[in-house]
């Protein structure tokens, strides 16, 4: 088991929920946070608690993302004109790695980060090796030709666990994929409840 696995798993225990929604997480077995105290009732939270407890589910959910990088989405949500939870969310699911991940190219979103470091997308023809890459609207994503046939790729193909959002298209038999436009909150596939709403009010205290 590798280490990223391992974060993976360590995440999903902390907070409690299945964050992906995957059949394998440990919180399907143990809905309980690991330690000697973990199964020990858990307290109800304050309105700060709560608010932390949001903020942790989706900077877990798009790859643990740093705390320095996921206030500067905040940053850029607030500068952006309209509702502020929606641009972080939007701001979020431009993420090269989310977007690579939501074409089933890769099983998880810790596998995207990898594949995108390693040089196996290319955008609009270009290739690409950062994750935090921000895609914008109509842009091609593309697996490189020499990775089409790599196991973790044909895998996450064939998963059923995930359906391709409607705002983008993808083509599998050339492993390619569109993304049309930057979605809503309410477009987004999470298999848990999130509420960034609470992210926004944890940063604007």
């Amino acid at each position: 088991m590798t280490r990223r696995i391992r974060a993976k798993y360590k995440i999903n225990r902390a907070i409690g929920e299945n964050l992906w929604g995957r059949p394998k997480s440990p919180v399907n077995r143990r809905d309980y946070r690991p330690g000697q105290h973990g199964q020990a009732r858990r307290r109800r939270l304050s309105d700060f608690g709560n608010q932390l407890q949001a903020k942790q589910k989706l900077k877990g959910y798009y790859g643990n993302i740093g705390e320095k990088q996921f206030r500067r989405y905040y940053k850029e949500a607030v500068r952006r004109k309209g509702d502020t939870s929606e641009n972080l969310i939007g701001e979020l699911e431009r993420r090269l790695d989310a977007v690579v991940y939501r074409m089933k190219f890769v099983p998880t979103v810790f596998a995207s980060r990898q594949f995108i470091n390693h040089g196996h997308i290319r955008i609009n023809g270009k290739r690409v090796n950062i994750p935090s890459y921000k895609v914008k609207d109509g842009d091609v994503i593309e697996v490189r030709e020499k990775s089409r046939q790599l196991p973790m790729v044909l895998l996450a193909v064939e998963s059923p666990e995930r359906d391709i959002p409607d705002y983008m298209e993808v083509n599998h038999n050339k492993m390619t994929g569109t993304f049309l436009r930057t979605p809503k909150f309410g477009d987004v596939p999470y298999p848990i409840q999130m509420e960034p709403n609470l992210v926004i009010e944890f940063y604007s205290r």
